[in-house]
């Protein structure tokens, strides 16, 4: 069942410098109790997206061209504030990667706690809740997101607790209505690696316990592989490709996922040199016109600089994959070798394409990157928007 639709979203930014075409065309559907994953380089507009599922793109200079957000059949883009409040924390829920921007220094936690509390209570119009009631409730989200001594944190300011703490309350705040969506932008990028781990291993647990649809926000592949059964790649405001993460990462179909996993090191095979990919992110404000990866694909021909590609159904069996590249042969199939015998954790091996025709990147040597899947079986589609897939 269908819980986020997202139908030809475009949106842009109005400015004195000109006019900014931040999202172009995004369309993308989110079922029950799935984990999507969006990645892309930084700019290319996953956080924008993200606030836009709350409408929290600050409008001027945000302006919607065209399309729509549907949750649970509501089209977002259509709701009066009442109902924006309503949507807000208690059906979906957002964190947000940088918990020091989002907590107030001057305010102890627990303060902050029972605000976002009594804004739920007033948002569905329920009675105001005793201020013991609150405090009791805001110390048990506290302790389930494994925070110890969750009454002591309740009475500490932000600049008292770590970095991994201070996240851990932006997702006890998050869970506060008991949302039915829970979008994490960026959740672990301020955190060293250990705190990462722990981070998403709590979140995996809670989507897991609650039964929580997820959309994970991240530029780090490993992050996404190691927590979502889907993957959306964006480039420039679209999106290029979209697949199970099994999928993407063994026989990627898009020249630019193929750049992406081709910038990966090998720890595994010292030969192996990362490879970047040529060029820049294009300006939004003068986005090239066709598809807005063509002045940097290996394998552009004039069509791609005409005509924009359309997200499509690709792969061998139908529906199975899809990409936004016409120009795109598959990659050999032996490239990527998945290892899967419970069909929740899977160890990608991805090694050097041995014959590769003109039109295909080299591929990502990702030997031993371990993928944590959720038990549910990905979706079998594999989207791609390429003239070539």
């Amino acid at each position: 069942m269908t819980l986020l639709s997202i139908d030809d979203y475009r949106l842009a930014f109005d400015g004195f410098e000109g006019t900014a075409h931040v999202l172009d065309g995004i369309t993308l559907d989110v079922a029950r109790g799935e984990t999507l994953g969006i990645v892309g380089e930084t700019g290319c507009g996953k956080s924008v997206l993200a606030r836009s599922l709350l409408r929290l793109n600050p409008a001027p200079p945000a302006r919607v061209v065209s399309g729509a957000i549907r949750f649970e059949g509501e089209d977002i883009l259509a709701m009066p504030e009442a109902a924006l409040r309503r949507l807000r924390g208690r059906r979906i829920a957002m964190v947000f990667q940088d918990p020091a921007a989002f907590l107030n220094p001057l305010l102890n936690i627990g303060t902050q706690m029972a605000d976002v509390l009594q804004g739920q209570d007033s948002a569905g119009g329920a009675r105001r809740r005793p201020a013991r009631e609150v405090r009791a409730r805001a110390a048990a989200l506290l302790a389930s997101v494994g925070l110890p001594e969750p009454e002591r944190l309740l009475d500490a300011r932000p600049h008292q607790l770590s970095g991994g703490m201070r996240q851990r309350v932006l997702i006890a705040m998050a869970l506060a209505g008991e949302p039915s969506l829970l979008v994490a932008d960026e959740p672990t990028t301020a955190l060293d690696v250990t705190v990462q781990a722990q981070i998403l291993a709590l979140i995996a647990v809670l989507v897991a316990e609650r039964g929580l649809t997820l959309m994970l926000i991240s530029h780090d592949l490993g992050v996404i592989a190691a927590s979502c059964a889907r993957v959306a790649v964006m480039y420039a405001g679209t999106v290029v490709e979209d697949a199970p993460t099994a999928t993407l990462l063994g026989t990627p179909r898009h020249p630019y996922t193929k750049g992406l996993l081709a910038a990966l090191p090998d720890l595994d095979n010292p030969a192996h040199r990362p490879r970047g990919i040529p060029g820049s992110i294009p300006s939004l404000r003068q986005p090239p016109p066709g598809c807005r990866f063509h002045p940097r694909c290996p394998i552009a021909t004039a069509r791609c600089s005409v005509e924009k590609p359309l997200l499509r159904e690709v792969g061998d069996a139908a529906p199975s994959e899809a990409a936004l590249c016409d120009e795109i042969n598959p990659m050999p199939r032996d490239l990527g070798r998945l290892a899967s015998r419970d069909g929740k954790t899977a160890a990608l091996h991805v090694g050097e394409e041995e014959t590769a025709s003109p039109r295909d990147l080299d591929s990502a040597a990702l030997g031993g990157l371990e993928t944590a899947l959720p038990p549910q079986a990905p979706p079998p589609s594999h989207r791609v928007a390429c003239h070539y897939a």
